[in-house]
Parts: structure tokens; sequence; C-alpha cells
């Protein structure tokens, strides 16, 4: 629509305006309009490829180009100048020798650190002051504000995995929960066994054997997967979910691949589970992947009668 034919509409006017006072609005309250962001080393930019590299660990730069909307030359200066200040490392990837990985350095790691730490202080500060119904009415219209707003292809690139940070457990716990209330009217039980399980991972986390994997689509958590040792051969994997807004862009089997290919890293030869017959969408993926229905016992759990299966495969 050309600006002559917008002017001719009136209401039509009117609700761009209304948008360009909101995104005022906003700019004001997250701090976009400060020329270094949150008080920090950064500007907005660069603080988004800050976060895009602390959140995948590793990335090249013609997917940061893509995915962030940048133009190739201007972000090979930002590059140069992380570069130049110790922020990045690059090396040759092992699958293209024509590419390279772009890595945060230890002096990377702690900026990028701090600035995750004053954008959760920004924003948690922001929305302290709602009560929890007004919290999630608000995510519900921010939510809505990014399904109108985001591109048709959008499916190209629907989600990043990226390593647990504090508060994913929380949301494991409350989407589980959820879930499986909502879906399969499973009781409380369920929802403390979850808890108890993501307790345990947190007091005994071992990063030389232990990992969790958080799906992440448009700034929001949507899917989990958890590998524990249980035994020196094998990986236990557990707490695997997907959020069903996330649902069909095969998140749930990239999440149990990374595990997989975690497990692999870690030294471990075989990899088991734990899960139900009436799981149906979780039993595909396994299947999918090869693994191998061990044995499956009936029993009475979080107010039903259910089949537990184990399942295990070779790495």
């Amino acid at each position: 629509m050309t600006l002559a034919r917008i002017m001719k509409n009136g209401s039509f006017n009117n609700r761009v305006e209304r948008v360009r006072a909101f995104s005022r609005f906003y700019t004001r309250k997250a701090g976009v309009l400060n020329e270094m962001l949150l008080d920090s080393n950064f500007a907005l930019t660069e603080a988004r490829v800050m976060y895009e590299l602390n959140n995948r660990r590793s990335s090249s730069a013609r997917e940061l180009a893509s995915d962030l909307d940048l133009d190739p030359a201007y972000l090979s200066r930002l590059l140069k100048k992380f570069e130049k200040q110790d922020y990045i490392s690059r090396k040759t990837s092992e699958t293209d020798r024509r590419s390279q990985i772009i890595l945060l350095t230890k002096k990377g790691q702690q900026e990028a650190d701090i600035l995750n730490e004053r954008s959760m202080t920004l924003f948690g500060n922001l929305i302290e002051p709602l009560d929890p119904s007004e919290q999630e009415e608000l995510i519900s219209a921010m939510d809505a504000i990014e399904d109108l707003l985001s591109p048709s292809d959008d499916q190209k690139s629907p989600f990043i995995l990226r390593p647990h940070r504090p508060g994913d457990m929380g949301w494991i716990i409350e989407a589980h929960g959820r879930l499986y209330a909502h879906e399969y009217g499973w009781d409380n039980s369920f929802e403390a066994l979850v808890a108890e399980i993501a307790s345990d991972f947190l007091k005994n986390f071992d990063a030389a054997c232990e990992c969790c994997w958080i799906a992440e689509r448009n700034g929001r958590n949507v899917g989990s997967a958890v590998i524990v040792r249980e035994d020196h051969e094998t990986a236990k994997l557990r707490l695997v979910i997907v959020d069903p807004a996330a649902r069909g862009y095969g998140i749930g089997l990239r999440l149990v691949e990374e595990c997989m290919n975690s497990a692999r890293r870690f030294g471990y030869s075989q990899m088991s589970l734990w899960t139900n017959k009436n799981l149906t969408a979780a039993i595909n993926i396994y299947k999918k992947l090869e693994f191998t229905l061990i044995e499956e016992e009936p029993h009475h759990s979080f107010g039903k009668d259910l089949v537990g299966q184990y399942w295990k495969r070779a790495l």
C-alpha cells in the first residue's frame, strides 16, 4: 500500500499511528533508544549478535546474517571489531572447510553474561508490578503480536537449541504439569515427579557427562530434553517435551538427536529411556531414531492406568 493510499484511508492511518505510538512506548521501556544498550559496551545490533552467539554457542557468519537479517558486509565489519576486542574466535568448520565457525571467547562470554543479567533485571522490573494473571495477559498479547507479524516462511528457521540456564527447569516443570493435565488428565503427582527429577538434575549436575537442551522459538522456551548418567556406559534420556503451539517443526526429533550427539561426545555407548505407551508422538520419534522396545509393564500412576515402556539403543 502506497503512502498516498494510506493517507486517503483515515481509519487505517489511525491504526498506523497507534502502532507507531506503541513502538515509541516500548522502545523507551526497553531502553532501545539508549546509545549503548543496557548501559553496556554494546549498541543494539551488537547486543543481538552477542545474544545469538551466546545461545547457539557457535555459528557461521552466514547463519547470523540470515537469521538476524543483517547486511553481510556490515556483519563482517562488526565481527572483525569483536575479534579485535577478543570477544570472539574463529575455527574452520568440520563439515565445510570453506566455512568458519564463530565462538565466544572467555572475555566474550563474560560480556554476554553481563548483557543477559542486565536484560533479565530490566524486564523483570518491567513486569514485577503486575500480578501473575496480568503478566500472563501481557505475554499472550505479545504472542499475538509475534504471530500476526511473523513472515509466512517462518518455518524455514523456527527455533534454536541452546543449553539450559537459570529459570529453565522451572519452565520444564510448569510445561509438563500443564500439558499432561490438559491432554492426558494426569494428576499433580506427575508434576511433583517432574519437579523431583529437575531438582535432582540441578543439585547433581555434572557438565562432563550430563546436559539439558532447550528449544527456543521467537525468544520463548518451546521444548526440552535432558540426559543424565544411568551408569558408566548408559545415558538416560529424560524430560522430553514440546509445547503444543510449536508442534510440527520437528523440534522433538532435533532435541533427541542433539541429546544423542551429546551422549556420544561424553563417551556413552548406549542410551535408555522410560515412557508410557499412550505417548504416541514421542514413541514415533524413538522409533524413527531406531530405539528398541526392551520391555513394558502395566502400572497405576498419576491417577491413570498406564503401560510403562523401557527403550534403548546403541550409540
